[in-house]
Parts: structure tokens; C-alpha cells; sequence
């Protein structure tokens, strides 16, 4: 009897290693944006995409149960940026000092289902830049940077984000997440008139009790069309061209603004 015993329990845990019995089914995220394109011609005057996804072996019991956090973040290419402080000398406002941030996102959304610092650690969310406060931006080494403390570059970011927030390229909605049943969830995402066009990377995450149970990542891809996509595409690829056809332009505007005021006269 009892080697019966040892054999079904060696039976058991050979099935388990070779996976003939499975774990029970682990929580994890889809999801999804609803365009994979957004097309940036001369009348773009800003847009909003949809990130849609589900909850896949959900155990929550409805959609104000709250057993679980989403975040969204959609991110843009990284860019170097310069912040600069202005002082009054001797009556004047001068820039006295500056620190170059050698990457940042030139774009950041985020939203989430109530306030992030609520559900997860700041480990984490420096480990996965969730949120302006954990973003990585790294300053460019130089000695004037290299003399900072720590904490005075801190207030160069904190302006750095402010100025962001003033232009609508950093944008955080805390409660900018809805679950609308058991497992599905969706987040309206704004992109601005001055969007830097480009790949933006849309990042979701699932959390329950303050662990990370899964992500998932897709991408968007921002295009200039049209007669933007034309005249960008010959400043770059044609500078001389692009020059002589601006001052031929200039020129042809004012002979015939001349022309007209002189027979109005």
C-alpha cells in the first residue's frame, strides 16, 4: 500500500515537471490601440486613440470590484533637451545656469485606474518608468552638470516636466482607466497638435494587490501625409532646392502684395 502511495505521488510530480498536469491559468493582459496609424497632414489639429485590452483568466466579479490596477503609458521617441534658469543681474534676467538631458521621452501619456503611488511600489515603477516622477532622464556629462548636487538637477527636472505639462506632451489622467466588465478595460489616450511625429510605443500593465502580473506592449506609428509629408521630405532630402523655391516663393508673395496696395492706391 504505502509504495502504491509513492508511486502515484512520483507519478504526480513527473506529470506536473512535464507539464501533463498545467498550474492553474495565471492572470495576463492583451491589449491593443484602435489605430496603428495616425496620419499628420497640414490640417492636424490633434487627435485621441483608443488602448483597449482584456484580462485574460480574470477573477474579478465586476467592474467596480477593483481587483485590479491598469496603467497605460504611450511614449515617444527619446530627444536630448536643455532646461535653463533665469536670475535677475542687475535688473535684468538672465540664464545663469543650465543641464542638458541627454534622453527623454518627447512624449508621455499616462493614465491608470486611480493614482499609481496607491497600488505600486516606486521600485517597480523605476524599474518600468511608470509616471513622470520615475521617467528616466539621464543629464548629459559635462563639468558644469558634473559640479550639481543630486538634489538641484532633481529641480531641473521637476521644471523640465512643468514646462512639458504646459505644452500638453506630458499628460496624466489618475483615474484615466475604465474597466467596463469583468476583464475588459480602455484608456483615451491625447495627442496634441504639436505630437513630435514619430513611433510611439503604448505599454500597458496589470497589477493586482501591488504586484505586476503581466504587460504588454504595441505601437503606433505617427506619418506625415500629403503635401506635409512633401514639403518635409524636400527640406530634408533637398536643402538647396527647398531654399531657392522659399525665396522664390517670398519673393513671388511680395511683388504681388506691392501690386495690389499700388492699385488700391
Amino acid at each position: 500500500m504505502m509504495y502504491r502511495r509513492i508511486s502515484v505521488i512520483l507519478l504526480l510530480m513527473f506529470a506536473f515537471a512535464t507539464g501533463a498536469i498545467a498550474d492553474p491559468a495565471k492572470e495576463s493582459v492583451e491589449a491593443d490601440a484602435s489605430t496603428r496609424q495616425v496620419a499628420i497632414t497640414s490640417s492636424y489639429t490633434g487627435t485621441e486613440i483608443l488602448v483597449f485590452g482584456t484580462v485574460e483568466n480574470s477573477v474579478q466579479p465586476s467592474a467596480e470590484a477593483g481587483t485590479y490596477d491598469v496603467v497605460v503609458v504611450v511614449e515617444g521617441t527619446a530627444v536630448p533637451a536643455v532646461v535653463r534658469r533665469k536670475s535677475e543681474v542687475g535688473g535684468l534676467w538672465v540664464n545663469t545656469s543650465f543641464v542638458r538631458f541627454a534622453s527623454l521621452p518627447s512624449y508621455y501619456a499616462i493614465a491608470s485606474t486611480r493614482p499609481i503611488d496607491e497600488f505600486a511600489d516606486h521600485a517597480v515603477l523605476d524599474a518600468n518608468e511608470i509616471g513622470f516622477e520615475h521617467v528616466r532622464m539621464v543629464p548629459a556629462g559635462s563639468r558644469h552638470t558634473e559640479a550639481m548636487e543630486p538634489a538641484e538637477i532633481a529641480k531641473f527636472k521637476e521644471a523640465l516636466i512643468r514646462l512639458k505639462q504646459r505644452e500638453r506632451l506630458y499628460i496624466q489622467s489618475d483615474f484615466g482607466v475604465a474597466f467596463i466588465g469583468r476583464s475588459l478595460f480602455r484608456a483615451t489616450i491625447e495627442l496634441p497638435p504639436n505630437v513630435p511625429v514619430g513611433p510611439l510605443v503604448a505599454r500597458v500593465y496589470l497589477f493586482k494587490d501591488g504586484r505586476l502580473l503581466g504587460q504588454y506592449k504595441s505601437r503606433v506609428m505617427l506619418e506625415r501625409q500629403g503635401l506635409e509629408r512633401y514639403i518635409h521630405d524636400t527640406a530634408i532630402g533637398r536643402p538647396l532646392l527647398y531654399g531657392i523655391a522659399t525665396v522664390l516663393l517670398a519673393a513671388a508673395a511680395g511683388l504681388t502684395a506691392a501690386f495690389a496696395f499700388r492699385r488700391i492706391a
